[in-house]
């Protein structure tokens, strides 16, 4: 049976009321809004742009900071770090991410392999400890020609510990990690899978070559699944045991560093066990680690041993956040300063249209209705707005979700930085859809609820008090112009910054130069062998014709600076403060400084006569001449070089090159020694330089094929110009200078509507009066100017405290900028400049509008 309303209850009936109530609410701002298109138009695409920058951002942010592995319960992983002072007993690094911290310590990850191993079995305070870690730079052949590649090496207990299932096949487990050299076997990435094999399901079984070891594909690693790192910008491609270290660093046991008792080598990360705090288990571990490499290693006299530490491992290696993270919040802060403004225009807007509804809300208070029931009524309206504003703000941050990333892109390395759009960035979206909805609605509706209900129906009072109401518009126009100078002049100093490290001069050749990375196979030759590959092949380069020269070294200028190696001048004690000394070291080959036109300024150069079995010679540049030979002729004088395995040699210096800029054009020029690679073999992988004017899309099938020639096996990649090599390292700046430069544009593009909005409001409120001025004999040029002046005031008054806001700010980013000081004045002064001309054109029209008002007609209305 049905009840009728008298059986409803009256809880139910007061629901049913408001439900109905609000639908009216909304109908009602519905055909508001469509009787103002232009208004609409206007808000929604503020909102919309400010929205959807803010969900670009907070997609980037929350890629970095919140998503976490995709594994169960990613929550219960604790990784492994270690901190110790600057002499410990873990002399090198296989990988990692070791950092100095604040309190002046080395911070790192990896631990010896034998200590691992140790540790694992002393372990009763964790899960299963698992081991891995990622080998750069590995060749690998599936259908076609060799690749450069990642690969993750793993503990056999990885996958079950970390309670992956696999997409295909199995995953490696404790069987195929049993001992070195065991486990010939490999599980892909689902990347790999579909780039190399085209997802086909008959994949198991097949056999990969990694650097010419043969592995069969056991498995496929489930969709999403890139391992034990964060969100950085490519992820291993093929997953091996541990045991098959030697095929990947083929060199004796006892030089290789995954086996040595005092090089970090894997990454270790376990679950906790239930009723175990993290700080139960890492006071137990730390100990153990202790006595582990206590057992494992020899402990030099005056060295730390490290201390460990659990940090939460749900997010994997987070190397990439840690330094994206001032940047991140950078871009977060200006994000938000858009979003405000962007409330701000609405909320000028909605004000510059209450005085034209002030009769309507009038005759409602008049009739009855009550002043909660406008502000509902004015603020679902605003919600309206901001909800048609918030859906296409999501729109534009999902199709512009990889934006970042494509900012930071390279270009060249084939890597990818997955954006998740998940329930985090929807819930932001209407987080901030409902936060905008409330303040651009707010005064508004306050507004529309203050009015003085006699005073609003009396056709002739409006203008009394239109002009003092219209101060709460010209205050959030001041306050906008307020967020647009911050935005304005935060551009100029980072568009800036992005100029004045194009016009550094790197001191060497960028035009006209491809590099191009080879890397032999790493089982095949020796290092000794591959020197002469090396040479070989930068022979077989320089005879196709078009090419003009070729050169190669170790360590591509543009990137970063060398590693540094051990430079004991000959006659000091190795323990005096002149004595060991230490600078970058590069592998080049003869005929380097030629081509890259770097000048000899002292001695000479590399020559024909420079061979493997010649003494060791080298050149340095000025910076360690006047370093290690104050007021000397350091041409002829020797200094010892380690070679990391307690020999060593003396090395003749030929030559003083000039300084250039080696790395990042930020850094200063630092001191740099250069050894001939025939002599010094210490790399596998070499850049290449190629010199010629030919077409790149010519010129890399021709290298590609005379590599072939060379060695079939030999892989060749990343190939990109100097130039392009010198950009990668502006990266960033260049992300700063692009995102900065359009948030300013956008903050300006709203403020000029706010100018314009409120000085065409306040013109058409004071037509009347206008209209009189004029009748009684003023000029249309003091009127312009008097609209004008009215609009200056509130762009200078707005001005003023964004400088002073902005001046404060631009100190906490100074470390970012580039030739240029906090205070610089140029950034500022062109900054205002441009922002008074902005305002001033936004106030243009309305000015000329008022100019030409008709006196009778005015008067007439009146």
């Amino acid at each position: 049976m049905y009840r009728n309303d008298r059986e409803v209850s009256p809880g139910n009936r007061r629901l049913k009321q408001w439900i109905e109530s609000v639908w009216s609410d909304v109908g009602f701002a519905s055909r508001i809004l469509c009787k103002s298109p232009g208004f609409t138009a206007i808000a929604v695409g503020s909102l919309a742009l400010a929205i959807g920058a803010n969900t670009t951002i907070f997609s980037f942010a929350n890629q970095l900071l919140f998503v976490r592995l995709p594994v169960p319960h990613p929550e219960q992983i604790r990784l492994f770090r270690l901190t110790a002072e600057r002499h410990m007993a873990i002399h090198g690094f296989i990988s990692g991410d070791g950092y100095p911290g604040d309190d002046g310590r080395l911070h790192f990850g990896p631990m010896p392999y034998p200590a691992y191993r140790q540790l694992r079995q002393q372990n009763r305070v964790l899960e299963d400890l698992v081991a891995f870690n990622e080998i750069p730079d590995v060749d690998i052949s599936a259908a076609g020609p060799p690749e450069i590649g990642k690969v993750e090496v793993v503990s056999g207990n990885f996958y079950d510990q970390m309670q992956v299932k696999s997409q295909l096949g199995r995953l490696i487990g404790s069987s195929d990690d049993a001992a070195l050299g065991s486990g010939a076997v490999a599980v892909i990435s689902n990347r790999f899978w579909h780039r190399e094999f085209g997802g086909a399901r008959d994949v198991l079984g097949k056999s990969i070559r990694v650097n010419l070891a043969t592995v069969t594909i056991v498995g496929v690693n489930p969709s999403g699944f890139r391992g034990p790192v964060d969100a950085d910008t490519s992820a291993p491609e093929v997953f091996m045991p541990l045991s098959m270290v030697r095929a990947l660093v083929p060199v004796p046991d006892a030089k290789n560093p995954f086996l040595k008792p005092d090089v970090a080598s894997v990454e270790v990360m376990a679950r906790v066990k239930p009723g175990i705090s993290t700080a139960t288990a890492q006071a137990a571990l730390d100990t153990a680690f202790d006595t582990a490499l206590r057992a494992t290693a020899t402990i030099k006299k005056g060295d730390t041993i490290p201390r460990l530490t659990l940090e939460d491992g749900s997010r994997g290696i987070t190397t990439f956040l840690r330094t994206q993270m001032r940047p991140l919040y950078i871009l977060l802060g200006l994000a938000g300063l858009v979003l405000l403004l962007a409330c701000a225009n609405i909320a000028s807007l909605m004000l510059a249209r209450a005085s034209t509804r002030q009769r309507e809300m009038s005759v409602r208070i008049a009739l009855g209705a009550r002043r909660q029931r406008i502000l509902r009524q004015v603020l679902t309206e605003s919600l309206l707005l901001s909800a048609i504003g918030g859906l296409a703000g999501l729109v534009l941050g999902f199709l512009s979700r990889n934006l970042i990333p494509l900012l930071m892109h390279t270009g060249w390395d084939g890597g990818e930085l997955p954006i998740e759009f998940d329930w985090r960035v929807f819930g932001f979206a209407c987080i901030v859809t409902i936060g905008t909805a409330v303040l651009s609605g707010v005064v508004p509706a306050w507004r529309f609820t203050r009015v003085e209900i006699n005073t609003a129906l009396k056709e002739g009072g409006q203008s009394a008090s239109r002009r003092r109401k219209a101060w709460s518009g010209k205050v959030i126009v001041a306050f906008q112009i307020s967020l647009s100078t911050l935005l304005v002049i935060g551009a100029t100093f980072f568009l800036r910054t992005l100029f004045n490290l194009n016009a550094v001069d790197p001191g060497f050749r960028t035009q006209n130069l491809l590099l191009i990375d080879a890397t032999p196979p790493r089982v095949a030759p020796s290092v000794l062998q591959s020197s002469t590959l090396h040479a070989r092949l930068a022979d077989t380069f320089a005879a196709i014709p078009g090419i003009e020269a070729v050169t190669y070294v170790n360590h591509p200028i543009g990137v970063n600076s060398p590693w540094l190696g051990q430079f004991q001048v000959e006659g000091t004690q190795q323990n005096s403060p002149d004595g060991l000394k230490f600078s970058p070291v590069a592998m080049v080959g003869p005929n380097f400084f030629s081509v890259m036109h770097i000048p000899i300024l002292m001695g000479r150069g590399f020559s024909p006569q420079d061979t493997a079995t010649s003494a060791p010679v080298a050149i340095i540049n000025q910076r360690p001449a006047r370093e290690f030979f104050p007021n000397t002729n350091p041409i002829g004088k020797r200094f010892f070089r380690g070679l990391g395995d307690k020999s060593g040699r003396w090395i003749e210096i030929i030559g003083v090159c000039a300084d250039f800029h080696y790395g990042d054009m930020r850094d200063e020029l630092s001191p740099v020694h250069f050894d001939l690679d025939v002599q010094s073999p210490s790399s596998l992988s070499m850049t290449y330089v190629v010199q010629s004017r030919l077409p790149q899309a010519d010129l890399i099938p021709a290298l590609q094929r005379a590599a072939q020639q060379v060695d079939a096996n030999l892989a060749l990649n990343h190939v990109r110009t100097q130039q392009q090599q010198i950009n990668a390292s502006m990266q960033q700046d260049r992300m700063f200078a692009s995102l900065t430069a359009g948030f300013a544009i956008l903050a300006l593009a709203l403020a000029c509507v706010g100018i314009y909005g409120i000085m065409a409001y306040s013109v058409a409120q004071r037509t009347n009066e206008i209209g009189i001025r004029l009748a009684l004999g003023a000029a249309r040029t003091q009127i312009r100017t008097m609209v004008m002046r009215e609009a200056g005031w509130m762009a200078i008054a707005g001005i003023i405290s964004g400088i002073g806001v902005s001046a404060f700010l631009i100190r906490l980013v100074k470390s970012m900028l580039y030739g240029l000081r906090p205070s610089d004045p140029i950034s500022f002064g062109a900054s205002v400049l441009f922002l008074i001309g902005m305002a001033l054109i936004a106030g243009w029209i309305p000015a000329t509008r008022a100019s030409g008002v008709d006196p009778m007609e005015a008067l007439r209305r009146e």
